[in-house]
């Protein structure tokens, strides 16, 4: 009775129902798209990031990724590759030889990290072969150099080109090779493009001398959930000589980030809620003033003080819960279109290739994110009733049935 009562006391008066009804459906298409789009643009900053380069596990000699001195390399790559081939979580793994040195063209010089890959297994590990701009992968026994668009700009270089490196070999000479340019890449990173350059393992191992060592080994694993269970199981299986970091370690600036950003969502949570928590309590207290003497009578036949609070908070509540799900479902649509279409800043597309981020965002809902929007407007609307409810419940009957 109570609840057909409250819902009815909605209808009495439409226009002032209606636009709290409003207020609570653009606050809920307001969380669900602010949280998809600001998630899903973290999500491809920590994917861009992973997929670039730096994998889900890498594995190094102990120290090297304090120190990156060419001499920590890892030696006994036998009994590392049957212990990855063999396990079940990992889908893909690679070997990389790191060096620092400079490369030089006819125009320029810049300082780049030298990175030797094996390109058959490389192109699974990271992105940078579906990242070409033009010319092709670097290919295992040719002279090949991959660099990144922003680097071709700064040398003056394009593809077919002829480059020098110089790096330190492993006993610490200095050496100097001459690659071809074989293709160009964008990676969505302007420091990136600018700084990382790949050439075939082989032509690496020979170019510093690595009497065919390696520094790192980057591995995929079946999933992001798999990490630490892999990790772990690695890490005992090879003892404290060698040193498994996975993503987050490797990359704890971005993991901050994407903590940080997602703490802030609380304080947007707030300055919504509170915007509609003073638009209730000021509908719900008018209406409670408009109706006194309709609670007095209601108090002077029986109805409970609780009976009263009861229906006030009720009234909040359906508009609460039925905006959220009108806005719930309006959000879902627009959240659709752009999930699959994606919003097109590229307009903006340097500044966000600085930061990591890909000129078009495809925004991303995930579980937490659909709770958290059907749950702050209900929640909200039942806290803005709170204080025009016990307003009615402090009436005297008598008082409140002479109140004009």
């Amino acid at each position: 009775m109570i609840f057909r009562i409250a819902v009815r006391n909605l209808f009495r008066n439409k226009r002032r129902t209606l636009i709290v009804l409003t207020s609570v459906i653009a606050g809920t298409i307001a969380i669900i798209l602010n949280d998809s789009v600001g998630n899903g643009m973290v999500k491809q900053m920590l994917e861009n990031q992973i997929n670039l380069h730096t994998a889900y596990i890498q594995i190094h000699n102990k120290g090297f990724s304090d120190e990156k001195s060419v001499d920590r390399y890892i030696k006994n790559q036998e009994y590392i590759d049957s212990l990855l081939s063999s396990n079940s979580d990992i889908k893909f793994y690679s070997k990389r030889i790191i060096t620092f040195g400079l490369l030089n063209s006819a125009n320029s010089s810049s300082g780049v990290n030298i990175i030797g890959i094996e390109p058959e297994k490389e192109q699974f590990v990271t992105f940078i072969k579906r990242s070409l701009l033009e010319g092709n992968y670097p290919q295992t026994g040719k002279r090949d150099i991959l660099i990144g668009k922003k680097m071709s700009e700064k040398l003056e270089v394009e593809v077919g080109d002829k480059v020098v490196a110089v790096s330190n070999t492993l006993d610490g000479t200095v050496k100097s090779e001459l690659f071809r340019v074989c293709g160009i890449y964008q990676a969505g990173s302007s420091e990136f493009e600018n700084t990382n350059v790949y050439i075939p393992i082989d032509f690496a191992d020979s170019f510093i001398e690595m009497n065919r060592g390696v520094h790192e080994y980057a591995i995929i694993t079946e999933s992001l959930d798999d990490v630490d269970k892999t990790q772990s199981s690695l890490i005992n299986q090879l003892g404290s000589d060698y040193e498994l970091l996975n993503y987050r370690e490797l990359l704890p600036l971005l993991v901050s980030y994407v903590d940080v950003y997602r703490k802030t969502v609380i304080v947007f949570y707030t300055i919504i809620g509170l915007a509609v928590f003073f638009g209730i309590v000021n509908t719900m207290l008018m209406s409670v003033m408009e109706r006194i003497q309709e609670f007095g009578v209601l108090m002077s036949i029986g109805m409970k003080t609780k009976e009263i609070f009861k229906m006030v908070i009720l009234e909040s509540f359906v508009i609460g819960i039925v905006g959220t799900i009108i806005g719930f479902v309006i959000g879902n649509i627009i959240y659709s279109y752009f999930h699959y279409n994606g919003i097109d800043l590229r307009a903006f597309s340097e500044s966000l290739h600085s930061l990591g981020i890909n000129a078009i965002i495809y925004p991303s809902l995930n579980l937490q994110l659909v709770i958290n929007s059907l749950l702050v407007m209900p929640v909200t609307s039942v806290l803005g009733a709170i204080y025009p409810a016990l307003k009615a419940t402090k009436l005297m009957p008598t008082d409140a049935m002479r109140y004009v």
